[in-house]
Order: structure tokens, then sequence, then C-alpha cells
């Protein structure tokens, strides 16, 4: 076990992305960690539902010493021992989302020695988080090409604000993940969608679907097919579109959320906007996939790169956290706000 790291939860926009790489990273390494000022820069700082079950699940998983576990804590001290596979559950009160809870628990669980199952309740599609459908469909393929195979499955849909919803994740772990180039997404094969409504009438639905392939079809001229989802088991009230590409080499994600008073049309134009600009920009990787890599692309051996239509606030803290932790090479083209490129070069000890 080596020394404590301390990670400052406050650098820069100050978000719970800090903790969930840093306990991700500590449990694969095995290295103690004092994380201080969590969220600093929210509104209502400190640990709040979903961060709170980060942390015990990934306390769970490492059998790991913990303090500070408590909502509101702006601190807390985790030394994790080893990581085990097994069958888990993971509950995340309200709507809080299960996404962000998976990202501190799937990078040790695709680096153990056996197969893990994940039950996790909670927000399954909910604002400021990946929507369960882009880890099924965008992370969990990028994770496959590097040796882990992640799959998952929705039993029941959770929406804001009652959540509620139940999906399983299950995860064979790689011996050792592979080194991946996403430099060029090659051409625009087709592009592929659903739309969902939960106790709303069926036409919510549809007319997500129309506008969308209406949009995509005279701007775009390119094949879509976007599947319609009417009332799948929930306990709440919501809708969902999500708009995928598929490229040559890559594929990428873009969702919007429906709420009270939202016409179904601006659902389906913000999703379709944010698609748009993604296909007329240059970049293989989609801006919320790229620092979901990073972290697995840190404990890979050799050198690993892609491209990606734009640097974010949360890819630069991911790498700020990496290097508490590693001695690697980062080489970066680009500046914040703009399209870019990520080399990664590094050759870690990886304790799982």
């Amino acid at each position: 076990m080596g020394h404590l790291i301390e990670i400052d939860g406050s650098y820069g926009e100050g978000g719970g992305q800090i903790l969930r790489t840093s306990l991700a990273l500590s449990a694969v390494l095995k290295r103690p960690i004092l994380v201080h000022h969590i969220r600093a820069g929210r509104k209502h700082p400190g640990l709040q539902a979903q961060h709170l079950s980060a942390v015990r699940a990934i306390a769970e998983i490492t059998r790991a010493q913990v303090e500070g576990a408590e909502f509101h804590s702006e601190k807390i001290r985790f030394i994790p021992q080893r990581v085990t596979p097994a069958d888990y559950r993971v509950e995340v009160e309200t709507a809080g989302s299960i996404s962000l809870v998976l990202q501190a628990l799937l990078l040790p669980l695709c680096l153990s020695q056996r197969k893990s199952r994940l039950t996790l309740v909670g927000g399954t599609h909910v604002d400021w988080s990946p929507p369960f459908h882009y880890l099924t469909d965008v992370l969990f393929p990028a994770l496959e090409d590097m040796g882990a195979k992640v799959q998952g499955q929705i039993e029941q849909w959770g929406w804001y604000p009652k959540g509620g919803g139940v999906a399983h994740v299950e995860i064979e772990p790689a011996s050792d993940l592979k080194p991946i180039s996403l430099i060029g997404r090659g051409k625009l094969n087709k592009i592929k969608g659903i739309s969902v409504s939960s106790n709303l009438p069926e036409h919510v639905t549809e007319r997500q679907r129309d506008y969308a392939l209406k949009k995509i079809r005279e701007e775009l001229k390119v094949d879509a097919e976007i599947e319609i989802l009417h009332n799948p088991p929930s306990r709440g009230t919501g809708s969902f579109l999500f708009l995928k590409p598929e490229f040559e080499r890559s594929v990428a994600g873009f969702s919007s959320f429906g709420r009270k008073g939202k016409p179904a049309e601006k659902v389906a134009d913000e999703a379709y906007h944010s698609l748009r600009e993604f296909v007329s920009s240059d970049g293989c990787v989609d801006p919320h996939l790229a620092d979901q890599l990073v972290p697995f692309m840190a404990l890979i051996r050799g050198r690993s790169s892609f491209t990606t239509t734009q640097i974010t606030e949360h890819l630069l803290t991911n790498l700020w956290v990496i290097r508490h932790f590693l001695d690697i090479t980062v080489l970066m083209e680009g500046v914040k706000g703009g399209p870019g490129r990520i080399e990664m070069i590094s050759s870690p000890v990886c304790e799982g």
C-alpha cells in the first residue's frame, strides 16, 4: 500500500467526477486517498445521494476502510484492500444517476479476476448524466475494443424525479486492457435511434421520432431508423430521444429528455442539434466518451490515442486526477472548447 494521495475536489469545475475517478483508480491501484472540498463548485456541495452510493458500493467491492461517507460530507478518506468480483446490488435514492455511480465501479471490475454482475437501482435516464442507453450503445462497445466485455439491460426505467429504475450490468474482465486508436471515424453509414415515453400519450414518441427523422433526412441526407418504445415499465413519467450515428470505425450518442411543457419537437431538436454539430466537426470520439475513456487508457501498457470533437472541462479534469496516481505521458493537441487529439503512453503496474 503506497502513501496517501491527496486530491482537491474543488479543482476545475469542482464536480463529482473528481471523486468517482479518484475512487476507481484508488481501487485498481490499491492506493489510499483523501479527497477534500468535494463538489465545492456546486450549489449544494459535499456528497449527495448518487455520490454516497458510489462511495459505499466501491467500499463494499474493495473491502475498504472509509471515513466521511455521509450526506453533505466534503471530505472522505478511502483505503481499499482488494477488488472482489461478485454479484452486487447498488441502490441510489430517488432519481440519482446509476450511470454516474457506475463510473466509479466499471474500471476496477473490468480489471478484476472474475466476472461480476451488478443490479443498479435509481435513475436510468435523467438530466446531467449519461443515459443508460449511452452506456450500452457507445461506452460498452468501446470497452470491448479494449478487451473487457460489458453488457447491460434495463428491467425498469427510472425517470426524474421518482427514479426507481432497475438495470443489470454483467462485466467480463480483461486480464490486460488493449491499446486503442480512435483517430479517423470514416464514412457515416447510418443513424439509429430510439424514441421512448412512459405514462404519456403515444403521439409523444411518434412526434419525437418524426421530427428527428425529418431533420436528419432533409439536412444530413443520411439513412436513419428510429425505434419507438411506448410505456416501458416505470414508476414515473418521462420521455427520451437517443440518436446514434454509426461511422465506419466508431459510434457516438446524443440524447434529450422531455419535461412538462416542453414540446416533443423541442426534445427532438435538442438531440438533433448535438448530432449535427458532431457530424459536421472532425473527431472520432464524442465529448462524453472522451472523458470516460481516459481512466481506462491510463492503465493500458503502451500507446493509446483518440481524436475528439471537443476538449471539455470534464476531460481535462480527469487527466488532472489521473496524474495524481500514475506517471504517464499525455500528449494533447487542441484547446478547451475546440477539437483535439489525446495520446497517452504508459506502462503501469495494475493491481486488482
